[in-house]
Order: structure tokens, then sequence, then C-alpha cells
């Protein structure tokens, strides 16, 4: 490479706010019958790649009720993204997401 080239990073860390602000689709969690029936509520937090294109590419849990954890899982699986821009170039992020579990009263 040139003298003067900038290499570009393989991946950057984006907070959860920045993150939500390139969510272009979202898909709500099912609430887990087994957990809706036992009144458990909570925040189920996931740590994600996303992918150059915008889609999830690894999810994992990093903490939250674990009657509520699948149903995050498979909610995030499905949201898309703005590609994240760095340089005018997108790049993968790594973000952490909230995935809040209420009751409606």
């Amino acid at each position: 490479p040139p003298a003067d080239a900038v290499l570009m990073p393989h991946m950057v860390n984006i907070s959860g706010s920045v993150a939500t602000g390139m969510l272009l689709r979202k898909v709500a969690p099912d609430y887990p019958v087994i957990a809706k029936d036992a009144r458990v509520i909570g925040v189920v937090v996931l740590q994600a790649i996303i992918s150059k294109e915008g889609h999830i590419r690894d999810l994992h849990v990093v903490s939250g009720n674990k009657m509520l954890q699948d149903a995050a899982l498979d909610a995030v699986r499905q949201w898309e993204y703005r590609p994240y821009l760095l340089n005018g170039e997108p790049v993968e992020v790594m973000t952490t997401i909230n995935v809040v579990f209420t009751l409606g009263g």
C-alpha cells in the first residue's frame, strides 16, 4: 500500500444508542407464555455483530432472565440496520442491544 494509505478497521464498537439510530427493521419479541404467566419482566442484554450490509452476523446473550432469552434472540436475529460508514466505507460493528420485556397493564 502507498505510504499515505489509511488502514480501515475491520470492525468498530458503537454504542447501543448509535445502533438504535441505524435500525431499519425491528421485530418485537414474542413474549413466552410461561414467562407471561409467571409475570416475568426484565431486560435481556445481547451483544451483536452487525455486518457491513446491516444484518445481524453474530449474537449472544450477555445477561437477562433465562425465560426471556430465546425470544429476545429470535426477534433480534430478524432486525436490519443501515450500514455503518467509516470514512464513507461500510464496516462491521459490535454493539449492545437491550430487549425490554414488560407486561402491559
